[in-house]
């Protein structure tokens, strides 16, 4: 995001009534800006006060809006051709000069859309809107009531705004002139004709190849009004100044929560566990618009340019401070990368969209998978959060690229991502465990992010003994089910895993299992499973893994427990989780299937005591796909891998209440 402030011309009206030009550009320092103020001091002569702001680039009042477009907005243009989201805010005190620049930077963003200097063909399209408080209104429609609506993608939605296919430079001109004569405007004491509403261009740009579409925003926003210019005005005037003043303050918080976000996910990466920022699109109409802008979660590469409108008068000192403190405000310093640190070149999640498409390029087998389709704008890290679904649709637009080479070629994206991680965990190991020490990694206190990832016992000597002998607390185990005892109908044969809880001896009082039946029956209650001909007494109370609510899911049941004899236990099997990419891998015999595991996010109240260390199970709850799950599963010395989208795991458990 670039943020810049443009300095009207001092008007003759502001000469004719003696007040002079107190905003200047620092000549001293790139994109700092000097207000002086006279404060009438009631004992003395006035005192000069001065103030200093910064933006990253500043307009004076000799700059024309021609060479604020080639310094500034050209570049939006090509952005959302290419498939990204380019938007553009103009904002300041009213009488500025915000609809003025709007207005020309709109013309040369048409000329530059349709006189034929960007490669390949699109369709574009315009919708133009006008939003006062939470209402919207359909400029080009003689200014129709439309809907601001989100669907069940989580799209926004103009619901009943026409949309304009335009062929040329005359129709864009003329669609532009029909919408500024339908604009919202009201006399203000600094402005005849002020813009009482958001006015929203949005132009989509169609990629019929590809089928996917670029936006590009030009916004003119409400002019804000100092508290003396609002003296005058009834009831009505003054719910419209706060409904504009609320939508911009939420405009503010969602474009400084946006940057900052990605701020965090640049120089923290994906393991970081701080907050995110919030960012409350939601809010206010302008910034549901805008939604796909602001959201963290969204995938599609975005470019914002923000010009801050100043009016250089010494009248209008106190609003052109409160324009640049809002500018400034929206100022996020990314933090730079040392010279000698280079991107690694085995990492995806560092790669630019050069090294994207080259890598797309090299290893997406034959026929090779368009680059420039796949990964327009995209880079490495943009590329790897892009929904699977989004990822092999943007493959199969390659002739001859079939629906597994697509699967298979996004599998070998993530796999390199994988190993690049691995590979940085590993040193990270090394460098914060000196090798002289060779003392087992057994307490929970020194154990570090990456490490304890896996079910595997720490002791590491205890494989050599059989599983059913060293069965532990955590052990995964695949299990025989009875014939006849439903523990859970519709489970599919091949989906049999349990994760052991404790012996079912240490369950104390009338504890029952999810059958009614008692954990730790008496003397006679209990037939132990029959193994060879012979019984086997150890019994272990274990959750079990179902069926989940959505298709191809399953959940972890740690309130539905059942009791376990040793002789129904198959094999051990060794869950290792990867924090990064989170996704599961999980092959039974010689047969692939898809496995998500759905669970948790909001514990429910109420813990259930089970053993005689009150071991409380919070229930779990299936919620929307947060992040992926990955797991290596080891079946007899084994290792078989799978990948698929999985849910995060939180549970709730140990006396300790960890989570």
């Amino acid at each position: 995001m670039v943020v810049s402030a443009r300095i009207r011309p001092l008007l003759d009206e502001d000469v004719a009534a003696g007040f002079p030009c107190a905003v200047f550009p620092h000549a001293a320092q790139a994109g700092a800006v000097d207000i002086h103020d006279l404060y009438n001091h009631p004992r003395g002569r006035p005192i000069l006060k001065s103030s200093r702001y910064r933006v990253d680039r500043l307009f004076d009042s000799q700059t024309t809006t021609e060479e604020i477009y080639d310094n500034l907005v050209v570049d939006l243009v090509p952005f959302a051709w290419n498939g990204g989201i380019g938007t553009l805010f103009a904002y300041g005190q009213t009488g500025s000069g915000k609809t003025f620049t709007v207005s020309q930077l709109e013309k040369l963003v048409a000329m530059s859309l349709m006189d034929g200097s960007l490669e390949g063909q699109r369709q574009v399209y315009m919708t133009i809107i006008d939003l006062a408080g939470n209402s919207a209104y359909d400029l080009l429609n003689s200014r129709k009531p439309i809907s601001i609506l989100e669907d069940s993608f989580g799209v926004t939605q103009l619901a009943g705004a026409n949309e304009h296919l335009v062929q040329d430079r005359d129709e864009v001109m003329d669609l532009i002139e029909r919408a500024a004569s339908f604009r919202r405007t009201a006399p203000t004491l600094k402005n005849d004709a002020s813009s009482r509403s958001h006015g929203i261009c949005r132009i989509r740009i169609k990629n019929p190849s590809t089928d996917s579409d670029g936006l590009l925003y030009l916004i003119d926003l409400a002019g804000s009004e100092a508290a003396r210019d609002v003296a005058v005005h009834g009831a009505d005037r003054m719910r419209e100044t706060r409904e504009i003043n609320m939508s911009l303050s939420v405009l503010k918080d969602c474009i400084r929560g946006k940057v900052e976000s990605d701020v965090l996910a640049f120089s923290a990466g994906p393991k970081s566990k701080q907050k995110k920022p919030r960012v409350p699109f939601r809010q206010s109409a302008l910034t549901k618009v805008l939604k796909h802008v602001f959201d963290p979660a969204g995938s599609q590469a975005c470019k914002t340019v923000v010009i801050a409108c100043v009016n250089p008068s010494l009248a209008d000192v106190g609003p052109s401070k409160n324009t640049l403190r809002y500018a400034e405000m929206l100022r996020v310093l990314i933090p730079t990368v040392p010279d000698k640190m280079e991107p690694n070149p085995t990492a995806p999640g560092a790669w630019t969209n050069a090294q994207v498409r080259d890598w797309i390029t090299k290893n997406s087998g034959t026929p090779p998978i368009w680059s420039a389709v796949l990964a327009p704008t995209e880079s490495g890290a943009q590329l790897l959060r892009l929904p699977a679904a989004e990822f092999e649709s943007r493959c199969l637009k390659t002739p001859g690229v079939s629906a597994e080479q697509a699967k298979a070629f996004r599998s070998k994206l993530w796999q390199t991502h994988i190993d690049s991680q691995r590979a940085g965990d590993s040193l990270n190991t090394t460098e914060s465990n000196p090798s002289e020490s060779t003392e087992p990694d057994t307490m929970l206190g020194r154990l570090g992010p990456t490490s304890r990832l896996s079910s595997r016992d720490l002791d590491s000597t205890a494989v050599t003994m059989p599983f059913k002998e060293r069965i532990r607390p955590g052990m995964v185990v695949s299990w025989n089910q009875p014939p006849g005892r439903g523990l859970a109908p519709g489970m599919p044969d091949d989906l049999k895993l349990a994760v052991v809880l404790c012996p079912a001896e240490a369950a104390q009082g009338a504890v029952k299992d999810v059958l009614g039946s008692a954990v730790n029956p008496t003397e006679g209650e209990h037939i132990h499973a029959k193994v060879n001909g012979t019984d086997s007494g150890a019994r272990y109370l274990c959750a079990l893994v179902t069926p989940g609510l959505i298709a191809e899911a399953c959940e972890l049941n740690l309130w539905r427990q059942i009791v376990i004899d040793v002789g129904m236990m198959e094999k051990e099997v060794i869950l290792e989780y990867d924090a990064v990419t989170r996704l599961i891998m999980e092959q039974w015999e010689s047969k692939l299937a898809y496995l998500q595991l759905a669970v948790v996010s909001r514990a429910r109240a109420g813990a259930i005591k089970v053993t005689e260390l009150r071991c409380s199970i919070i229930k779990v709850l299936v919620v929307e796909i947060l992040e992926y799950i990955r797991v290596h599963v080891m079946h007899g010395g084994e290792v078989v891998k799978k990948q698929a989208e999985g849910r995060r795991i939180l549970a709730v458990n140990d006396r300790d209440g960890m989570a």
